[in-house]
C-alpha cells in the first residue's frame, strides 16, 4: 500500500467520523473499518459517471449495510458527485442529502434505500437479473450496451437475516456471475461480537449456494482486495462473495473492535487521538488533503471517459439497430408501446363466470407483447396465482431473456428483488403469492413505498373464501395492513373488466408500488350495458348500479362483495328499499379525486351506509359514517368449502338483508 493511498483510506475514514460526531448520532465503526475496500472497489474497479449519475451501462454499488451510509455519502462526495462537503456536516439533519441511511432520489448516486439488514443483498440480486436480461434482449455482437456489474458491501448483520439465504441460494441457481460481494467481516454486532450468535462457516453456506468465495485474511491489504475484485470479475457463472476480515472502528486507539464503536459517535476525545494516530491534524475538521483529493477526482474522471466510450459505442449501435436503439430510448423515456391502451382485455357476460386471478392473468397474456420492460412471476404458486406469460421463456441460466421469473418458496427475497429490477430503468417487475404471505413481503413493500418505486404485487386467494385451506391461508387483516403503508395503491376488483382495468392503472402508476388482490374463486362478469363501465376503477370508487329514486342507503363493496352487494340492492328493492351500490376497489385512488367528484359518489348528507368486505373492518367507517355499518371480519377463518364458509360467516344476501334492515329500522 503506498502513502498515496494510506492517505485516501484515512480520508474517508475521518470524514465519516468527523459527520458522524457532528451529527452526535451515527455509525462510525464500519466506515472506518470497511475504508479499505470501499477505496479500492471505487478507485480501480468500480464503473461511473458522477455527472451522470443514471447513466444506463453503469456498474450498481449497494450498500446493504445501510448503516454505515458516511462511508458512501463520503466516497460520493470524494469522486465528484453532487453531494457537497456541507452536506456531509449536514449529515442526520431535517431535509438533508445524508440521512442517517442511504435513501434513493435523496443523494445523488445511492441506487436503493437500505437500512433494514439483508434487503440490499436481495436488492442486488434484483439488479443483476434486470441487467442479465437487458443484456440477453438487446446487446448485440460488438455492441454490449448494458454490460455491467453489481457491486456491494454486506455485513454480518445482512447474512445473519433470513432474507440474505433466500435471495444467495436463487442467486446461485441463476449463475448470476454478474454480482460481486465485499463481506465486512468484522465479528462486531450491537450486542458484541458475533460469536455469542453468529458461529457458521459463512464460507461454505455460500459455496453451497453455488457463489464463488474468496476469503481475505486483513482488510487493510488492497494488493489482495484488488486481485479478489479482478478474480470475481473474471467469474462469469457465480455470483462472487469476497470475505474480508475487517476491524470495526480502525484507527481509533481505544475504540477499535468494540461495540461501542457500531452505533455511537467515537466522542470528541477519542476522535481527536484518532486522528493523531493515522497522521491529521486533530484540531482540523472535514479535512480532505488536496492530494487524497485528486486520487478520487482521477477516479471519477476515469468514469467520464468510460461514459464517453459507452455514448461512441452506443451511437453505433443505434446505426447498426435502429429498431433496437430506438426502443430502448423509448423505454428509457418510460414510454409505452404505441397502442398499449387497447391492448387490455373486455370480457362479456357471454365468457361466464371468472375468477379475478384467472381474469388477471388472462390481461397479462393480452398485454405482454406491448409491454417488453414488464417480467416478473411468482413464490412457486404461478399455477394459483396466473403470472406466467405463455409466449415467453422462462428466466434460468442459458436463456436469461426469459421474462417469467421462477422465484421458489422465498417470498421475502422476491419482494426486495422486486425492487432491485424496478430499479433499473426502464423495467417493471410484478410478483405472484397469496395475499396471506404478503406478511413475509412487508418489509421490501414499504421500502417500495418510500422509495416510490412501482412494482406490482399480484395477491390471490383473498379471503376466506378460499376455503378449504383454513385458517393460517385465510387473510383476515391483511387488506388494512396494505392499505396503512404510505404511497401505496391497493386495488381490489370486482370482476374480470376491473381486474382488466386494475391492471391498465397499475402500469399507468409511476410513484409507488401497486398490491392487486384477487379471488379464487369464480365470479360473473358483471353487465356493463346496465351497470357503469369499468373504466371508473382509475377513480377508486364510483356509483355501479343506482338506486331507483333517491337512495334511502347507501352500499358500498371491494372484490367479490360486489356482486353480493347487488343482490341485496335487488332484495330490497323488492321491500320499496332503494340502494345506491358503490363498487370501491381501491380507497387510494378514491382520496385522489376531486372533493365534488367524491360528493358525488357518497354525498355528505346521505348518512346511511353500509360497507361488505370480507376482510377487517378496520378503517371503513371514514366511509360509512358514524351512522352507517361495517360488515366485515373481525376474528380469523375456519376451514371449509368457500361458500359454506362465507355464508358462516354472515356473507350471504339474507343476513346483510336483515342486518340493514335492523341497523337503519327501515
Amino acid at each position: 500500500m503506498t502513502k498515496s493511498d494510506t492517505l485516501c483510506i484515512n480520508t474517508i475514514r475521518l470524514l465519516s467520523a468527523d459527520a458522524v460526531q457532528k451529527a452526535n448520532s451515527g455509525h462510525p465503526g464500519m466506515p472506518m473499518g470497511a475504508a479499505a475496500m470501499a477505496f479500492t472497489l471505487w478507485t480501480k474497479y468500480l464503473k461511473y459517471d458522477p455527472s451522470a449519475p443514471d447513466w444506463t451501462a453503469r456498474d450498481r454499488f449497494v450498500l446493504s449495510a445501510g448503516h454505515g451510509s458516511m462511508l458512501l455519502y463520503s466516497l460520493l462526495h470524494l469522486t465528484g458527485y453532487d453531494l457537497s462537503l456541507d452536506d456531509l456536516k449536514d449529515f442526520r439533519q431535517l431535509d438533508s442529502k445524508t440521512p442517517g441511511h442511504p435513501e434513493y432520489h435523496l443523494t445523488p448516486g445511492v441506487e436503493t434505500t437500505t437500512g433494514p439488514l439483508g434487503q440490499g443483498f436481495a436488492n442486488g440480486v434484483g439488479f443483476a437479473i434486470a441487467q442479465k436480461y437487458l443484456s440477453a434482449v438487446y446487446d448485440r455482437p460488438g455492441y454490449e450496451i448494458f454490460n455491467y456489474n453489481i457491486y456491494g458491501i454486506v455485513s454480518d448483520g445482512d447474512l445473519m437475516e433470513g432474507i440474505s439465504s433466500e435471495a444467495a441460494s436463487l442467486a446461485g441457481h441463476l449463475k448470476l456471475g454478474n454480482i460481486i460481494y465485499l463481506y465486512d467481516d468484522n465479528h462486531i454486532s450491537i450486542e458484541g461480537n458475533t460469536e455469542i450468535t453468529f458461529t457458521e462457516d459463512t464460507s461454505k453456506r455460500f459455496e453451497a449456494f453455488g457463489w464463488q468465495v474468496i476469503e481475505i485474511s486483513d482488510g487493510n491489504d488492497i494488493e489482495k482486495i484488488s486481485r479478489a475484485l479482478k478474480s470475481a470479475k473474471e467469474e462469469k457463472s457465480k455470483p462472487t462473495l469476497i470475505k474480508v476480515r475487517t476491524e470495526i472502528a480502525f484507527g481509533s486507539p481505544n475504540k477499535i473492535n468494540t461495540a461501542s464503536a457500531h452505533g455511537s459517535p467515537l466522542g470528541a476525545d477519542e476522535l481527536r487521538l484518532t486522528k493523531t494516530a493515522l497522521g491529521f491534524d486533530p484540531d482540523k475538521d472535514f479535512f480532505i488533503p488536496e492530494e487524497a483529493l485528486k486520487v478520487f477526482k482521477d477516479a471519477g474522471d476515469k468514469g467520464k471517459k468510460e461514459k464517453s466510450e459507452w455514448d461512441k459505442l452506443f451511437a453505433g449501435y443505434s446505426k447498426e439497430y435502429p429498431k433496437e436503439a430506438e426502443e430502448i430510448n423509448s423505454l428509457l423515456k418510460g414510454n409505452f408501446k404505441e397502442g398499449w391502451e387497447k391492448s387490455f382485455p373486455v370480457f362479456s357476460p357471454e365468457d361466464g363466470a371468472m375468477a379475478t386471478r384467472s381474469a388477471s392473468g388472462k390481461t397479462l397474456n393480452a398485454i405482454a407483447e406491448y409491454f417488453p420492460q414488464l417480467i416478473g412471476g411468482s413464490a412457486d404458486l404461478e399455477p394459483s396465482n396466473d403470472t406466467f406469460l405463455k409466449k415467453y421463456k422462462s428466466f434460468q441460466p442459458g436463456s436469461y431473456e426469459g421474462r417469467n421469473l421462477h422465484f421458489g418458496v422465498r417470498e421475502h427475497a422476491m419482494g426486495a428483488i422486486l425492487n432491485g429490477i424496478t430499479l433499473t430503468n426502464p423495467l417493471i417487475a410484478y410478483s405472484g403469492t397469496f395475499l396471506i404471505f404478503s406478511e413475509y413481503m412487508r418489509a421490501p413493500i414499504r421500502l417500495a413505498a418510500i422509495m416510490g418505486i412501482r412494482p406490482v404485487y399480484v395477491f390471490t386467494h383473498d379471503s376466506i373464501a378460499l376455503g378449504e385451506d383454513g385458517t393460517t391461508h385465510q387473510p383476515i387483516e391483511q387488506l388494512i395492513s396494505l392499505r396503512s403503508i404510505p404511497n401505496i395503491t391497493v386495488i381490489r376488483p370486482a370482476d374480470a373488466n376491473e381486474t382488466s382495468e386494475a391492471w391498465k392503472t397499475a402500469l399507468s402508476i409511476k410513484s409507488g408500488p401497486v398490491a392487486l388482490i384477487l379471488t379464487r374463486q369464480k365470479l360473473p362478469v358483471l353487465d356493463r350495458k346496465k351497470l357503469a363501465s369499468a373504466d371508473n376503477l382509475s377513480k377508486g370508487a364510483y356509483i355501479l348500479s343506482e338506486s331507483k329514486g333517491k337512495p334511502d342507503i347507501i352500499i358500498i363493496a371491494t372484490g367479490s362483495e360486489v356482486h353480493l352487494a347487488l343482490d341485496v340492492q335487488s332484495d330490497l328493492l323488492k321491500e320499496s328499499i332503494s340502494a345506491r351500490v358503490v363498487s370501491m376497489p381501491s380507497w387510494e385512488l378514491f382520496e385522489k379525486q376531486s372533493e365534488a367528484y367524491k360528493e358525488s359518489v357518497l354525498p355528505a348528507k346521505m348518512r346511511k351506509r353500509v360497507s361488505i368486505e370480507a376482510g377487517s373492518s378496520l378503517g371503513w367507517h371514514k366511509y360509512v359514517t358514524d351512522e352507517g355499518m361495517v360488515i366485515g371480519i373481525d376474528k380469523f377463518g375456519k376451514s371449509a368449502p368457500g361458500d359454506i364458509i362465507m355464508k358462516e360467516y354472515g356473507f350471504d344476501k339474507d343476513q346483510i338483508k336483515i342486518k340493514i334492515k335492523n341497523h337503519f329500522k327501515l
